[in-house]
Protein backbone atom coordinates (compact mmCIF):
# COMPACT_ATOMS: atom_id res chain seq x y z
CA UNK A 1 0.00 0.00 0.00
CA UNK A 2 1.60 3.32 -0.91
CA UNK A 3 1.20 6.45 0.61
CA UNK A 4 -1.78 7.83 -1.32
CA UNK A 5 -3.67 4.66 -0.43
CA UNK A 6 -2.84 4.81 3.21
CA UNK A 7 -3.89 8.95 3.58
CA UNK A 8 -6.76 7.75 2.07
CA UNK A 9 -7.47 4.67 4.04
CA UNK A 10 -7.59 6.67 6.82
CA UNK A 11 -9.16 9.69 5.76
CA UNK A 12 -7.65 12.46 8.06
CA UNK A 13 -4.23 13.70 8.23
CA UNK A 14 -3.49 15.32 11.73
CA UNK A 15 -2.02 18.46 11.32
CA UNK A 16 0.22 18.87 14.37
CA UNK A 17 2.35 21.71 15.62
CA UNK A 18 4.54 20.69 18.43
CA UNK A 19 4.95 23.25 21.14
CA UNK A 20 7.89 21.48 22.52
CA UNK A 21 9.73 18.08 22.09
CA UNK A 22 8.58 16.70 25.44
CA UNK A 23 4.91 16.58 23.61
CA UNK A 24 6.06 14.33 21.06
CA UNK A 25 6.33 10.56 22.18
CA UNK A 26 3.24 11.25 24.00
CA UNK A 27 1.37 12.75 21.02
CA UNK A 28 2.50 9.75 18.87
CA UNK A 29 1.49 7.46 21.60
CA UNK A 30 -2.22 8.67 21.66
CA UNK A 31 -2.73 9.13 18.19
CA UNK A 32 -1.80 5.34 18.13
CA UNK A 33 -3.98 4.39 20.72
CA UNK A 34 -6.50 6.28 19.07
CA UNK A 35 -6.30 4.53 16.11
CA UNK A 36 -5.12 7.11 13.72
CA UNK A 37 -1.28 6.07 13.04
CA UNK A 38 -0.66 9.52 11.08
CA UNK A 39 0.83 12.70 11.56
CA UNK A 40 1.64 15.41 9.90
CA UNK A 41 4.15 17.59 11.70
CA UNK A 42 4.13 21.13 10.81
CA UNK A 43 7.46 23.33 10.59
CA UNK A 44 5.76 25.84 12.76
CA UNK A 45 7.93 26.01 15.79
CA UNK A 46 11.58 24.73 17.03
CA UNK A 47 10.36 21.59 18.25
CA UNK A 48 9.46 20.44 14.73
CA UNK A 49 12.52 18.45 13.24
CA UNK A 50 13.61 16.92 16.80
CA UNK A 51 10.06 16.03 17.18
CA UNK A 52 9.84 14.13 14.08
CA UNK A 53 13.54 12.35 14.76
CA UNK A 54 11.88 10.82 17.56
CA UNK A 55 8.38 9.71 16.81
CA UNK A 56 10.04 8.10 13.72
CA UNK A 57 12.96 6.00 16.24
CA UNK A 58 10.28 5.11 18.84
CA UNK A 59 7.02 4.84 16.66
CA UNK A 60 8.26 3.65 13.05
CA UNK A 61 5.01 2.44 12.46
CA UNK A 62 3.26 5.89 12.19
CA UNK A 63 3.15 7.56 9.10
CA UNK A 64 4.93 10.76 9.32
CA UNK A 65 5.39 13.88 6.89
CA UNK A 66 6.22 17.55 7.30
CA UNK A 67 4.20 20.45 7.39
CA UNK A 68 4.33 23.60 6.41
CA UNK A 69 7.51 23.92 4.19
CA UNK A 70 8.62 26.95 3.04
CA UNK A 71 12.21 26.30 2.00
CA UNK A 72 14.52 23.88 0.58
CA UNK A 73 16.71 24.10 3.68
CA UNK A 74 13.27 22.68 5.19
CA UNK A 75 12.86 20.07 2.95
CA UNK A 76 16.14 18.67 3.72
CA UNK A 77 15.84 18.60 7.27
CA UNK A 78 12.33 17.13 7.34
CA UNK A 79 13.15 13.97 5.16
CA UNK A 80 16.79 13.56 7.61
CA UNK A 81 14.15 13.49 10.28
CA UNK A 82 12.37 11.00 8.85
CA UNK A 83 9.69 12.72 6.83
CA UNK A 84 7.78 10.19 4.37
CA UNK A 85 5.81 12.80 2.91
CA UNK A 86 6.01 16.51 3.02
CA UNK A 87 2.87 19.28 2.40
CA UNK A 88 3.84 23.27 1.98
CA UNK A 89 1.04 25.47 2.01
CA UNK A 90 1.82 26.80 -1.71
CA UNK A 91 3.53 25.51 -4.50
CA UNK A 92 7.20 26.44 -4.48
CA UNK A 93 8.52 24.94 -7.57
CA UNK A 94 11.69 24.74 -5.93
CA UNK A 95 10.79 23.04 -2.88
CA UNK A 96 9.07 20.64 -5.37
CA UNK A 97 11.53 19.71 -7.20
CA UNK A 98 13.80 18.88 -4.43
CA UNK A 99 11.03 16.67 -3.15
CA UNK A 100 10.54 14.81 -6.66
CA UNK A 101 14.37 14.11 -7.07
CA UNK A 102 14.74 12.86 -3.49
CA UNK A 103 11.78 10.42 -4.32
CA UNK A 104 9.71 11.75 -1.49
CA UNK A 105 5.83 12.46 -2.16
CA UNK A 106 4.68 16.09 -1.81
CA UNK A 107 1.52 17.53 -1.33
CA UNK A 108 1.81 21.20 -2.51
CA UNK A 109 -0.87 23.81 -1.56
CA UNK A 110 -3.10 25.61 -3.79
CA UNK A 111 -6.08 27.37 -3.95
CA UNK A 112 -6.35 28.41 -8.16
CA UNK A 113 -5.91 27.23 -11.52
CA UNK A 114 -2.81 28.90 -12.07
CA UNK A 115 -1.79 27.24 -8.98
CA UNK A 116 -3.08 23.72 -9.98
CA UNK A 117 -1.30 23.97 -13.32
CA UNK A 118 1.91 24.59 -11.87
CA UNK A 119 1.97 21.63 -9.81
CA UNK A 120 0.54 19.49 -13.28
CA UNK A 121 3.22 21.12 -14.82
CA UNK A 122 5.64 19.00 -12.08
CA UNK A 123 3.34 15.56 -13.09
CA UNK A 124 2.35 16.20 -9.29
CA UNK A 125 -1.30 15.84 -9.27
CA UNK A 126 -2.39 15.23 -5.53
CA UNK A 127 -2.48 18.43 -3.94
CA UNK A 128 -3.34 20.04 -0.89
CA UNK A 129 -6.45 22.99 -1.13
CA UNK A 130 -5.55 25.27 1.35
CA UNK A 131 -6.50 27.42 3.03
CA UNK A 132 -9.89 25.47 2.10
CA UNK A 133 -12.86 27.10 3.87
CA UNK A 134 -11.55 30.37 3.16
CA UNK A 135 -11.21 29.62 -0.36
CA UNK A 136 -14.83 28.15 -0.39
CA UNK A 137 -14.59 24.96 0.66
CA UNK A 138 -16.89 22.20 -1.04
CA UNK A 139 -18.57 24.49 -3.41
CA UNK A 140 -15.58 25.20 -4.65
CA UNK A 141 -13.60 21.78 -5.56
CA UNK A 142 -17.40 20.89 -6.94
CA UNK A 143 -16.21 23.91 -9.59
CA UNK A 144 -12.64 23.35 -10.08
CA UNK A 145 -13.11 19.47 -10.46
CA UNK A 146 -14.64 20.22 -13.51
CA UNK A 147 -11.46 21.15 -15.65
CA UNK A 148 -8.82 19.48 -13.25
CA UNK A 149 -10.64 15.70 -13.21
CA UNK A 150 -6.73 14.25 -12.75
CA UNK A 151 -6.33 15.98 -9.82
CA UNK A 152 -7.19 14.73 -6.27
CA UNK A 153 -7.12 16.85 -3.47
CA UNK A 154 -6.22 17.11 0.65
CA UNK A 155 -8.65 19.66 1.75
CA UNK A 156 -6.89 22.05 4.71
CA UNK A 157 -8.02 24.79 6.43
CA UNK A 158 -11.15 25.58 8.73
CA UNK A 159 -12.03 21.60 8.43
CA UNK A 160 -13.01 19.90 11.41
CA UNK A 161 -16.37 17.35 12.90
CA UNK A 162 -18.62 19.25 11.52
CA UNK A 163 -17.74 19.87 7.78
CA UNK A 164 -15.37 17.01 6.97
CA UNK A 165 -17.96 14.61 5.64
CA UNK A 166 -19.01 17.12 2.93
CA UNK A 167 -15.03 16.87 1.77
CA UNK A 168 -15.02 13.10 1.68
CA UNK A 169 -18.10 12.42 0.34
CA UNK A 170 -16.21 13.97 -3.08
CA UNK A 171 -14.41 11.29 -4.85
CA UNK A 172 -11.38 13.42 -5.71
CA UNK A 173 -10.75 14.21 -1.97
CA UNK A 174 -8.22 11.75 -0.66
CA UNK A 175 -8.41 12.91 2.90
CA UNK A 176 -8.77 16.25 4.52
CA UNK A 177 -5.72 17.71 7.24
CA UNK A 178 -7.09 18.16 10.40
CA UNK A 179 -5.91 19.73 13.53
CA UNK A 180 -9.09 20.13 15.94
CA UNK A 181 -8.31 16.97 17.53
CA UNK A 182 -4.42 17.57 18.20
CA UNK A 183 -4.44 21.55 18.67
CA UNK A 184 -1.69 22.58 20.89
CA UNK A 185 -3.46 23.61 24.18
CA UNK A 186 -4.35 20.50 24.64
CA UNK A 187 -0.74 19.48 25.13
CA UNK A 188 0.40 22.37 26.36
CA UNK A 189 -2.01 21.53 29.40
CA UNK A 190 -0.98 17.83 29.26
CA UNK A 191 -4.39 16.58 28.25
CA UNK A 192 -3.37 13.86 26.09
CA UNK A 193 -6.01 11.85 27.35
CA UNK A 194 -8.92 14.25 25.57
CA UNK A 195 -6.09 13.86 22.29
CA UNK A 196 -6.82 10.33 22.14
CA UNK A 197 -10.57 10.22 23.13
CA UNK A 198 -10.60 13.29 20.13
CA UNK A 199 -8.81 11.05 17.67
CA UNK A 200 -11.36 7.76 18.56
CA UNK A 201 -14.41 10.03 17.78
CA UNK A 202 -12.77 11.14 14.56
CA UNK A 203 -11.23 8.02 13.42
CA UNK A 204 -15.13 6.51 14.38
CA UNK A 205 -16.99 9.71 11.91
CA UNK A 206 -14.50 8.43 9.56
CA UNK A 207 -15.35 4.97 9.45
CA UNK A 208 -19.13 5.68 9.36
CA UNK A 209 -18.84 8.38 6.34
CA UNK A 210 -17.57 5.66 4.38
CA UNK A 211 -20.59 3.32 5.02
Amino acid sequence: MDIIDKVREMGIIPVVTIPRLEHALPLAENLLEGGLPCAEVTFRTAAAAESMTEIRARFPEILLGAGTVLTLEQAETAINAGAQFIVSPGTNPAVVDYCLAKGIPIFPGVCTPTEIEMALAKGVDVLKFFPAEPMGGVAFLKAICAPYRQVRFIPTGGIDQKNIGQYLALSEVVACGGSWMVRPELMNAGEFDRIRQLVKEAVALVNELKR
